[in-house]
Formats: structure tokens, C-alpha cells, sequence
């Protein structure tokens, strides 16, 4: 798993290695561009007025929506990429932090309609995971939505399948979100799969 220092170094090569991957429709981004334009329609056709990224990186999603007038706050752990998301949005209250050690104060004192996650909760254990999205859901408004979008599969056997056929390629120090499993914490959590190693999971308030 990278650390900050190495997403610092990453930070200006990142939407370059994504999209390769993605267009190539391989591990671990495949599918990345079409989970981020579901997200991104979604919250423009709830009118949420507000929208918090979880490891925004360098704000590829939230700087559209931004564009369209959405408030924007987030979290990430990269101070390279913290610069280059705040160049893009000068306005958004953007904040460094190790989302391991939950959201930074400032994040907590408002409520959101849109919580998003994009390839970044992967970083924490399962138990982790399960702890802070309770946290987050606390943190949205009545009728709120987090989002999570990411290498993620319904079933362990999918997870299994996906590992065996990666190969060498695969990242043991990342968890994978297996949404069968987390639906014992969270009943209502619903997966959608967009590719064979990525789906956008959805928790409502």
C-alpha cells in the first residue's frame, strides 16, 4: 500500500495511470470513468447542495461538481494532491488527514447530502471500514447518500476469482469491499458491478 509520501509522488502521474488502466479494462480501474459519471449524476439529479470526497486525490469528480455550484469539502491524506484539488477549487474546504484516524474536526462539525468515496476506503480493514461508514452515515443530512466506488465484489468467490486471475498483480495490502459480507452491518447497503473487480456501493440515511 502506498504511504502519503508515495501518493505525493504518484500525485501527478495518477489520472494518467488510472485511465490506462481503466481503458484497458484491467485491474484495478476497470471501470473507473463509468462508476465516477454515475456518481457525479446522481448527485446532480438529487440537487444535493453539498457534497464531502473521502480521499478526493486530485479532485477529478468533485471539481465537476463543484463547477455546478455544489459545496464542496473533503479529506485526503496527500498533501501533493491536496495542492493540485484546491488549485482547481479555491473555494472548497479541503483538508489533509489519514481517513485511518477517522474525518479531521472541521469535517465533523456539518452534515452532508452527498458522502463519496472513491478508491480509497480499500486502505482500511474491514472492521475499520464497518466503524467509519457508521461514523458517516451520522454526518448526513435526513435523505442523504454515501457512495462508494471501488474494487469491489457481491460475493467472496467473486473476490477469489478476481485475485486468482490477477496474479502477482493483485495488492495484498488493500481490502476489498465484498458486499455480501458487509450487508450483515449494513442491510440496506446496495452494489451495483461495473466491471469484474469494481462496483458502486450506496448506504442511505
Amino acid at each position: 500500500m502506498l504511504s502519503n509520501k508515495g501518493f505525493d509522488l504518484w500525485a501527478d502521474d495518477y489520472d494518467e495511470s488510472v485511465d490506462i488502466s481503466d481503458e484497458e479494462n484491467s485491474y484495478p480501474f476497470a471501470g473507473y470513468k463509468i462508476i465516477l459519471n454515475e456518481i457525479y449524476n446522481r448527485i446532480l439529479d438529487a440537487h444535493h447542495k453539498n457534497a464531502l470526497d473521502i480521499g478526493f486525490g486530485t479532485g477529478t469528480l468533485i471539481s465537476k461538481l463543484y463547477e455546478h455550484g455544489c459545496e464542496i469539502y473533503g479529506q485526503d491524506f496527500s498533501e501533493k494532491m491536496f495542492e493540485i484539488a484546491q488549485e482547481k477549487m479555491p473555494d472548497a474546504k479541503l483538508f489533509i488527514g489519514d481517513i485511518s484516524n477517522g474525518l479531521v474536526e472541521p469535517l465533523l462539525e456539518n452534515k452532508y447530502d452527498a458522502i463519496i468515496a472513491t478508491y480509497s476506503l480499500h486502505h482500511l480493514t474491514d472492521d475499520k471500514k464497518v466503524t467509519f461508514l457508521k461514523d458517516l452515515l451520522n454526518q448526513l443530512n435526513e435523505g442523504g447518500v454515501i457512495y462508494i466506488g471501488d474494487v469491489a465484489f457481491e460475493t467472496r468467490l467473486d473476490h477469489d476469482k478476481c485475485r486468482n486471475e490477477v496474479g502477482e498483480a493483485w495488492d495484498e495490502d488493500e481490502f476489498y469491499f465484498v458486499a455480501a459480507e458487509m450487508k450483515k452491518y449494513f442491510p440496506e447497503m446496495k452494489f451495483e458491478k461495473f466491471s469484474d473487480c469494481a462496483g458502486l456501493i450506496t448506504l442511505k440515511k
